[in-house]
């Protein structure tokens, strides 16, 4: 029997507008190593590391009538080729290209006649350098062992791991009556199984959310209990279909050097460095703030799982989420950070995160996709209860590769909510802490400026630290 899409996962091919596309995304860039790396090096490492993402060769096929959800199938015709592709940036290869072809193609929705995934090897980027691009879409991301194509790729050393022989053969492809037959064979086990689905399958987007959130237990309660309505924001206005996308590089060590002088956690140090970011982007679009002014983030935060061993898997899969009001109304950058940490504190303590913990429980969350928890929560609340999402995934704190070519950095792509202009996602890799900002083409083109203002932010908060 076919395996069926959670009521959670299924939501998010529900929700899918052209507007808000449901996929989340990753940029890594690496180091052409000596012996070279192609197209044809990427599809072969793929198609052997693909015995340890079996979702990743199949598609969604739906139940006639909507009896049911819909279901994942083997595809008869993959085609590694399809899902594998390549671009290469014209001359000079800069950065600001490279981040216009990620606007480019995190702008497009995934073919849903296809399994729901793309990665792209771009070439011609300056330093002898090539990046990797990955969408995956939210659908995809089902199980607390999931794991994705950006992660299975990696390896902890320059020679590749060895692979198992994958001798794949695509299971039949069941036909609409053997779905329908399933479908009601559940229906008698489960009556109510049924109206739940045609109502899904004939809510709009908002009225889905709603269901799901109510399905997932204490999410929606510790929202109410934990949030007043948001602050109005620039940062909440209706978006378009296409994308902006840039990129801020900083230092784990110097989030370090501020822990220690000034206290809290090294994710406190972060959201006080984006609350400071976001206050000089307020200042100059000339919007007012006073003291008093904040903005909204939903923070997902991952934690370690304990393990010890090396590999990519040590990104861990844990997952709290708390709505944090940061005070960009500040001016004093200690202050602000003060704030944050009482703030993460009390929620904390008052166990407001419960919520998010069971939705992760249900549906399952794997590194690098921890950066989806952001959007899969985000979906249909951004207006009334936060502003923007802030994700903040620690990743291992030493050299990946691929193929022989060593990572040098690795940005998130976290897409984008109905009226939410910017997200930014937060990974740690090998020393450094790379933010990726995936933002609205139209409602803000100043979204370099802001990625500029967050490496401003935390260069201010370094010159706080005592020498």
């Amino acid at each position: 029997m076919p395996d069926r899409l959670s009521a959670l996962d299924a939501s998010f091919l529900y929700l899918e507008q052209p507007t808000t596309p449901m996929h989340v995304g990753g940029v890594a860039v690496f180091r052409r190593p000596r012996a070279g790396f192609d197209y044809e090096r990427l599809v072969d490492l793929i198609e052997q590391r693909l015995t340890a993402v079996p979702r990743y060769r199949q598609k969604i096929k739906h139940v006639p009538g909507h009896l049911a959800r819909p279901v994942w199938v083997d595809d008869p015709d993959f085609d590694v080729g399809y899902h594998v592709r390549r671009s290469a940036l014209p001359k000079p290869g800069t950065e600001e290209q490279l981040h216009e072809l990620v606007a480019r193609l995190m702008s497009r929705q995934l073919d849903r006649g296809r399994p729901l995934w793309e990665v792209y090897l771009v070439e011609g980027l300056a330093k002898n350098r090539i990046a990797i691009i990955t969408k995956t879409h939210h659908a995809m991301v089902d199980g607390v062992s999931a794991m994705d194509i950006g992660q299975v790729i990696l390896d902890v050393t320059p020679t590749p791991r060895n692979t198992p022989e994958d001798l794949w053969m695509p299971r039949p492809e069941p036909g609409g009556l053997q779905l329908v037959v399933e479908a009601a064979g559940e229906v008698v086990q489960r009556p109510a199984e049924v109206v739940d689905n045609v109502r899904a399958a004939a809510m709009d987007a908002v009225s889905t959310v709603r269901r799901v959130g109510t399905a997932v237990g204490g999410l929606l309660d510790a929202l109410r209990t934990a949030v007043r309505a948001a602050p109005g924001s620039p940062l909440n206005v209706p978006i378009t279909t296409q994308r902006r996308f840039s990129v801020a590089r900083t230092a784990l060590e110097d989030y370090k050097q501020v822990r220690a002088a000034h206290g809290g956690t090294v994710n406190d140090v972060v959201l006080a460095v984006v609350s400071g970011a976001l206050r000089n982007w307020l200042l100059s679009r000339g919007e007012a703030v006073t003291p008093s002014t904040t903005i909204r983030a939903m923070a997902p935060v991952s934690v370690r799982d304990g393990s010890h061993h090396r590999g990519p898997e040590v990104l861990g899969n844990k997952v709290s989420a708390y709505l944090v009001d940061l005070p960009v109304g500040e001016p004093n950058a200690i202050v602000r950070l003060h704030h944050v940490s009482h703030a993460m504190r009390a929620h904390k303590d008052s166990g407001q995160s419960v919520g998010a913990n069971v939705l992760v429980r249900l549906s399952g969350f794997a590194p690098p996709t921890m950066h989806a928890l952001g959007a899969r929560v985000a979906n249909g609340f951004s207006q009334r209860i936060y502003n923007l999402v802030v994700t903040n995934v620690p990743g291992p704190q030493f050299p990946l590769y691929a193929a022989g070519a060593k990572m040098l950095e690795m940005f998130p792509v976290v897409p984008l909510s109905k009226n939410q202009g910017v997200s930014i996602g937060i990974t740690s890799y090998d020393g450094g802490v790379y933010f990726g900002l995936n933002a609205d083409r139209d409602a803000m083109t100043d979204v370099d400026g802001l990625a500029s203002m967050i490496e401003e932010s935390l260069e201010e908060m370094v010159g706080t630290v005592p020498r």
